[in-house]
């Protein structure tokens, strides 16, 4: 985990005997604040699980100018317990640690095609006006979505023919399947649109044998 060693635990009664943990907990947590604040901490709730008010409103309420407001300074005490029973679950928890560690992993390969997709620019946004890198923004997310759905499908096809030939799946393998894989696109050059009508028609194209798959098939 990165910066774990500037990381705080934070504890709810400041005489509590935590154990080994006493020595990490020093921080004490402001309760009288987050009960002074608790009918506004739930209206905030409502309104963001509603969507019945803007964040931007929402932000103006809680700071202003870098610094929060005494409900800002209550949100930040309640994020702190959630914060404190997150690591507790991390530390304690190897097969917590591993799913957090998969999600982290997905999060990075999702950035990384991205990253190849928007290889002319080398990911750097140069439009003069936000509606500009707005929708720059905005096709690049319906690119790297669509290679996500094709790969997606392909996979889903390729484990039923797996699983025709006899062949065993196993759930454990299967959750380190990503949608994100890339190796097989190619960037460069010249793109056309061009289907044969049977695939415009939603017909899939025929895997390919893994026996007699060189360096030129994968790309499309």
């Amino acid at each position: 985990m990165a910066d774990i060693g500037h990381t705080r635990y934070w504890r709810m009664d400041r005489h509590a005997n935590y154990g080994d943990l006493n020595e990490v907990a020093r921080h004490q947590i402001n309760t009288g604040l987050i009960a002074s604040h608790w009918d506004d901490l739930l209206r905030v709730a409502a309104s963001l699980k509603q969507g019945t008010v803007p964040a931007p409103e929402i932000m103006r309420v809680l700071g202003k100018n870098g610094s929060l407001s005494g409900l800002g300074k209550a949100v930040a005490e309640l994020g702190r317990i959630a914060k404190t029973l997150y690591l507790l679950n991390y530390v304690q928890d190897e097969d917590y640690r591993r799913k957090i560690q998969r999600q982290l992993n997905r999060g990075e390969a999702r950035w990384v095609l991205a990253r190849l997709i928007f290889h002319g620019r080398k990911g750097e946004l140069r439009q003069r006006y936000r509606e500009n890198m707005e929708d720059q923004l905005g096709v690049l997310g319906l690119v790297v979505n669509a290679v996500a759905v094709w790969n997606t499908r392909y996979i889903s096809a390729s484990l039923d023919w797996i699983r025709e030939i006899g062949e065993d799946v196993k759930d454990d393998d299967m959750v380190r399947l990503s949608p994100m894989r890339h190796g097989h696109i190619n960037v460069l050059g010249r793109y056309h649109f061009e289907m044969a009508d049977d695939i415009a028609a939603g017909a899939m194209r025929p895997l390919r044998d893994p026996d007699a798959i060189n360096e030129a098939d994968w790309t499309f």
